[in-house]
């Protein structure tokens, strides 16, 4: 495997990673506000938010490593193809990720709800 291979993995690894200790994360912050009396709205909606976040900054990671691969190991017009797939499928998830975590679309900047962490 060459140098850009290693480099498409490492990217991969660290967006699984941020995924995975995000949601660990996140389910920790949740139980402990919950063993510590919190309320159970403001805990879950704080819950979410983190998830998506942790969520979206690790698809960012894995869109980068299969641009990467594309680009730099298989340029072809089918790799090519199926790229523009993944990214359309993990933009589209980071779209709606973005609208849940906030509560709005994104041309609403000003109109988001009273309250964007309630479920």
């Amino acid at each position: 495997m060459n140098w850009i291979g290693w480099i498409t993995h490492a990217v991969e690894i660290a967006g699984i990673a941020i995924i995975v200790t995000g949601a660990f994360g996140s389910l920790a912050a949740f139980l402990w506000a919950m063993l510590r009396g919190g309320e159970r709205r403001t805990s879950v909606g704080a819950f979410r938010s983190n998830l998506g976040q942790s969520i979206l900054l690790g698809l960012e990671f894995l869109v980068a490593a299969d641009i990467i691969n594309t680009v730099g190991v298989e340029p072809t017009l089918s790799s090519l193809a199926v790229l523009a797939g993944i990214v359309a499928i993990r933009t589209f998830l980071s779209f709606s990720l973005g609208a849940e975590i906030g509560g709005r679309w994104p041309w609403q900047r000003g109109q988001a709800r009273s309250d964007p962490r309630d479920g």
